[in-house]
């Protein structure tokens, strides 16, 4: 299938294909399921647009008569992966509060589907506004263009064939060793982690640190930067050795160092961690009223444009879905939305305030979600998808849905329903997070597109075919993961295997605390006060005209995010930039930085898929570590095996890389 020729006399090109289809539905399967355990584990996605576009250079290269366009048709497609599965920030609070057992297929796949489907129309009257009306970096969205390019010259026989060549070894060499160590680790002769917990003070306080010995965490904070690195590093020390240790020395309890120490983070300093997020989110929010507005009014315009009768003037690169179209869909999803919302509410006991749920839950899905469009939209393309805080609109969310059941609904009903209006918000904003899911990610997609002429349309389609393809494997990966590792906090759940769902732990406690009436607010509040504080900081630094910055969203990232995820991100962060440095010196920087950049990539890619594997062995064999080659005895000696080897892999990974670089050069 091929696109017509427009109007303006633009030639035809081999763009939406049936390969290209299959092709990125097969990826989006693979990465969803990868990143859904990555998220559940670390409490962070991964973009999957970059080694989605590499991958599918090299295999549709064998096939011959591939396009630039083709190729960025299957990246579009696959990116769902690296988007869609954020869900699991808050859809697993539904079992954490005892609410489900499981993830029923038709809710769960509802919620994705529908959600996601709703966040790619939502999007669309934006493309102009945020796409090619404001000078926005789109980070994420101009390297996935840049890497279409490299492999486009790569398949038209010019120089950039090793460079293409090189990118792929570097993604398939990183996964294959991230893969391997990771099934060492498995075996038990390498540890997972090197931590440490003591006491202090007569025994009154406790504090301490987690390394996780984890390439996928390592291959995080190489993406993420310095800065994002360094100032999640500020949370963590916020965190570990300011709060924690103050108040288990105000709160003395009996008990192990780690214990203590643990107990604690989760029942008062993660709550500090969401305030400073929440202050955050609002600070940025509130950034970017301006430039939303402003936005908005230009795509309204463009609307206007169009149904004049002139959009088929308008050249391929600039013809998104028909409004009209777009309508017809948004209403589409609504409808089935509105049946969850029934089907929901009659099992949760709730059918005496039924129209009132039905009716102020639609509209404040169709309010909130097309708001946090437009900003999740905004925030990507200011700082990229991987950046942007989604946890942070998350929290906002589920607090707003829980204040208004409270307001509205809570007095009519006896407290024996507050567990059912949990559960309603929750469910709620789990509707809402996957239209934010989407949007954060479309108009990075778009972007890519705008700089590699590709049709509108034909991406939005694509999206909505990953979206859907996504929406199917979700909820049987978060059952797979339930039964083998569980979520941490859960009843008869093994707390050194459970997963730590930080997001849909802190989302779910929120809802509670606000509808339970028992959320500590004074933990909130001292989060805000740090929040405020940070975003002085991160301002006055902005108007010194350094490149040093603070941003606050990552520092509240690092003080409610266990230290087992943040301090190997910030590892990865501080080593990425060594490595930056060092390829500033090659005679092809960029190209160099970018193979750093699939590099980590795979590493996420391999640990992920492996940790995925590993899920399945565990509930089919019924043990807990059923590769595991040694006993409890051994911890002390894998401690040391696992560190060393870690660190000598990795430097020897970086080393090789500059190698790697070297040649294609």
């Amino acid at each position: 299938m091929t696109s017509p020729t427009s109007a303006i006399g633009t030639p035809p090109v081999r763009e939406f294909t049936l390969r290209g289809i299959v092709l990125g539905i097969l990826i989006t399967l693979v990465f969803t399921a990868a990143n859904v355990y990555f998220g559940l584990k670390a409490g962070l996605t991964f973009a999957t647009s970059i080694p989605a576009a590499v991958i599918s250079m090299a295999l549709l290269k064998g096939l011959g008569g591939t396009t630039l366009q083709e190729n960025n048709i299957v990246q579009t497609l696959a990116s769902a992966a690296g988007t869609l599965s954020a869900i699991i920030f808050v859809l697993p609070g539904l079992v954490m509060v005892g609410w489900w057992t499981g993830f029923p297929f038709w809710m769960s796949f509802g919620v994705c589907a529908l959600g996601g489907i709703l966040g790619v129309m939502y999007t669309i009257p934006l493309r102009r506004a945020l796409v090619t009306g404001i000078d926005l970096p789109y980070p994420e969205g101009v390297a996935c263009a840049e890497v279409l390019k490299v492999g486009s010259s790569a398949i038209q026989g010019s120089s950039a064939e090793r460079e293409n060549k090189a990118g792929l070894v570097a993604v398939v060499t990183s996964s294959l060793v991230s893969a391997g160590f990771a099934l060492v680790v498995a075996t038990r002769v390498f540890a997972s982690d090197v931590a440490t917990y003591f006491r202090f003070g007569n025994d009154r306080g406790a504090t301490g640190a987690d390394f996780s010995l984890s390439f996928a965490l390592f291959a995080v904070g190489h993406l993420v930067g310095l800065w994002v690195g360094l100032s999640m590093l500020v949370g963590a020390l916020i965190g570990w050795a300011g709060l924690v240790p103050a108040f288990t020395w105000l709160h003395p309890a009996a008990g192990s160092a780690s214990d203590v120490a643990q107990a604690m983070w989760a029942t008062h300093v993660r709550f500090v961690g969401a305030g400073t997020i929440g202050v955050a989110a609002i600070w940025t929010l509130a950034k970017l009223i301006g430039p939303v507005a402003s936005g908005l009014r230009g795509a309204i315009a463009a609307a206007r444009t169009r149904k004049s009768g002139q959009s088929h003037l308008l050249p391929r690169t600039e013809q998104d879905l028909p409004i009209g179209i777009v309508g017809i869909v948004t209403a589409l999803c609504i409808l089935p939305v509105g049946w969850m919302l029934v089907h929901f509410g009659l099992a949760a006991g709730l059918g005496a305030q039924l129209a009132l749920l039905l009716v102020g839950g639609l509209v404040f899905i169709l309010l909130m979600s097309f708001f946090v469009s437009a900003v999740c939209g905004y925030m990507a393309g200011l700082i990229g998808s991987s950046n942007s805080p989604l946890s942070g609109v998350g929290i906002l969310v589920v607090i707003a849905a829980a204040l208004l059941l409270v307001l509205g609904v809570s007095s009519a009903l006896p407290s024996s329903m507050e567990g059912a209006l949990v559960a309603f918000a929750l469910f709620v904003t789990s509707v809402v997070f996957a239209v934010a899911t989407i949007a954060n990610n479309n108009l990075q997609d778009l972007k890519t597109g705008q700089l590699v002429d590709a049709t509108p349309w034909k991406q939005q389609v694509a999206l909505v075919i990953g979206v859907i393809a996504g929406a199917a494997v979700i909820p049987p990966v978060l059952d797979l993961l339930l039964k083998a590792y569980g979520f941490a906090g859960m009843p008869g759940t093994n707390p050194a295997h459970a997963l730590a769902a930080p997001q849909a732990a802190l989302i779910s406690a929120l809802a509670q605390g606000v509808i339970e009436h028992r959320l500590d607010w004074s933990m909130i509040g001292i989060g805000a006060l740090i929040g405020v504080v940070v975003i002085v900081a991160d301002e006055l630094l902005a108007r010194s005209g350094k490149a040093a910055s603070l941003p606050p969203l990552a520092v509240g990232l690092g003080i409610y995010l266990p230290t087992s995820t943040t301090l190997m991100v910030v590892v990865g962060a501080v080593a990425g930039w060594f490595f930056d440095r060092r390829a500033d010196r090659t005679s092809k920087p960029d190209a160099t930085k970018q193979l750093g950049v699939l590099l980590a990539s795979g590493m996420i890619v391999g640990e992920s898929l492996i940790g995925v594997a590993l899920a399945a062995l565990v509930v089919f064999s019924g043990k807990d570590a059923p590769l595991a080659l040694v006993g409890s005895d051994f911890s002390g000696a894998a401690v040391w095996l696992g560190g060393i080897a870690f660190a000598l892999v990795m430097f020897s990974m970086y080393a090789w890389l500059l190698k790697v670089a070297r040649r294609a050069a």
